[in-house]
C-alpha cells in the first residue's frame, strides 16, 4: 500500500543544508500495524508529514496504493488526504465551538456529501470508538481520553486506508494511553492500515512491526509479532 524509495528530503536553513531524509526506502503492506520511533531531530516527524502527504519530497518516489504523489498538485494532494489518510495528533485539533458531532462531520463536509448522510456516517464513527452517548456535548466537556476518541473517529469517518497517528498520546496519562492504545489494537484487527509514530518504547510495543529512524535513514526495521 506504501512504498518508499530513494526518499530524500532536505531543507536549506541560512548557508546550511539539513538532510532530515537521506534516502529512505520503506514498504507497508495493507492492515500492519507499524510504529516509526525515533528521537526528535531523527526524521520520524519529517517522514509523517510525507506519508500524509502534508509534504513532499525533494527526491525519490512516494506511491499510496500504486500513485506516485509526487506527480499530484496541490489540489489532488488535498483529495488524496481527505480521501486515503485520518489523522490522529496530540493536541487533538478539535473545533471548540463545534459539538463532537460535528467535529467528526467536518471532513466530510469537503466531499459534498448531504448532511444527513455525514450525520450517519459520523454517528457511526463515534459508536466505533464508544462515544456514541456524547454526540451533542463540546470538546470542553470531555477528557482528555475521550477528546482523542473524538479525534480517532474525526480520522475514520472517511474511511481511510491509512490511519496516521502522531504521537497520540503524548498529551494523555498512562491509564488513558493504555485505553487508546487498545481502540488502535481493536482497529487494527478490524482490518485497519496504523502507523503510529512515537518516541515511547511501550507505545510501539503495541505495534507488529517496528521502524526506527536515526539521522534522517531506517537504522532498524523488524517485526515484533
Amino acid at each position: 500500500m506504501i512504498e518508499l524509495v530513494g526518499i530524500h528530503k532536505h531543507y536549506v536553513m541560512g548557508d546550511q543544508e539539513v538532510r532530515a531524509l537521506d534516502g529512505v526506502d520503506l514498504f507497508i503492506d495493507r492492515n500492519e500495524y507499524v510504529a516509526l520511533i525515533g528521537p526528535s531531530g531523527s526524521g520520524k516527524s519529517t517522514l509523517m508529514n510525507l506519508l500524509g502527504c502534508l509534504d513532499t519530497p525533494s527526491a525519490g518516489h512516494y506511491l499510496l496504493n500504486g500513485r506516485d504523489t509526487a506527480t499530484l498538485d496541490d489540489n489532488e494532494l488535498a483529495h488524496v488526504r481527505n480521501r486515503e489518510v485520518g489523522f490522529v495528533f496530540q493536541s487533538f485539533h478539535l473545533l471548540p465551538r463545534m459539538s463532537v458531532l460535528d467535529n467528526v462531520m467536518q471532513p466530510l463536509v469537503y466531499r459534498g456529501l448531504p448532511r444527513a448522510e455525514r450525520r450517519r456516517r459520523a454517528v457511526e464513527s463515534l459508536e466505533r470508538v464508544g462515544l456514541g452517548n456524547r454526540l451533542d456535548h463540546r470538546p470542553n466537556q470531555l477528557s482528555g481520553g475521550q477528546r482523542q476518541r473524538v479525534a480517532v473517529a474525526r480520522a475514520l469517518v472517511g474511511e481511510p486506508s491509512l490511519l496516521l497517528a502522531d504521537e497520540p498520546t503524548g498529551n494523555l496519562d498512562s491509564r488513558t494511553s493504555a485505553e487508546i492504545m487498545a481502540l488502535f489494537d481493536a482497529l487494527h484487527a478490524q482490518g485497519q492500515t496504523v502507523v503510529v509514530v512515537t518516541h515511547e518504547p511501550d507505545i510501539a510495543a503495541h505495534c507488529h512491526r517496528t521502524v526506527r529512524i536515526g539521522d534522517g535513514r531506517i537504522v532498524e526495521d523488524r517485526r515484533t509479532r
